[in-house]
């Protein structure tokens, strides 16, 4: 599924402005405090019952999202810019839109409307907002890597039974 992204992918060009410290540098990019959210803290409005054994639950919870942060955070070594959006948010969004094969306007639009898919992307809690509109994707496919895909990949494949 990941490898599909490849072709559409060389980085993401995504910064923000910080003065997080990263293993001793500056850099314009701050992980969040609890990378891996679980499933149990997102927030859903009206008390509404999520099933933890949804297909992006399930995969939520397979990636080592944190892992995949520290490599990320390295691609934002200054101290000038915007804010990048989270990896988590980054990365999720173009698997959900591989698997789909959404354009970049449908994919914000069914993140917006799918509590599964906001929860994939890191979010907190169900928002009934988009958290980045469309022309953020281009961004996001300029910053992740290939190389950082295919290492999502092959975790994935390796780890099927998880």
């Amino acid at each position: 599924m990941i490898a599909r992204i490849l072709t559409k992918t060389n980085r993401f060009s995504c910064s923000f402005l910080t003065d997080f410290k990263y293993k001793g540098a500056k850099t314009m990019y701050k992980p969040i405090d609890k990378l891996q959210h679980s499933f149990l803290d997102f927030n859903q409005p009206m008390g509404l019952h999520m099933n933890p054994d949804n297909r992006w639950v399930r995969l939520a919870d397979r990636i080592p999202w944190d892992e995949f942060e520290v490599k990320y955070a390295k691609l934002f070594p200054s101290d000038t810019g915007n804010v990048a959006k989270p990896l988590r948010m980054a990365l999720g969004a173009l698997i959900i839109q591989t698997k789909f094969q959404f354009s970049d306007r449908e994919l914000v639009e069914q993140i917006a409307e799918n509590p599964y898919l906001q929860y994939f992307i890191g979010l907190p809690g169900f928002r009934e907002e988009a958290p980045f509109d469309a022309s953020t994707l281009v961004l996001f496919r300029k910053r992740i890597s290939a190389d950082m895909l295919m290492e999502v990949n092959e975790y994935l494949l390796a780890h099927k039974e998880d």
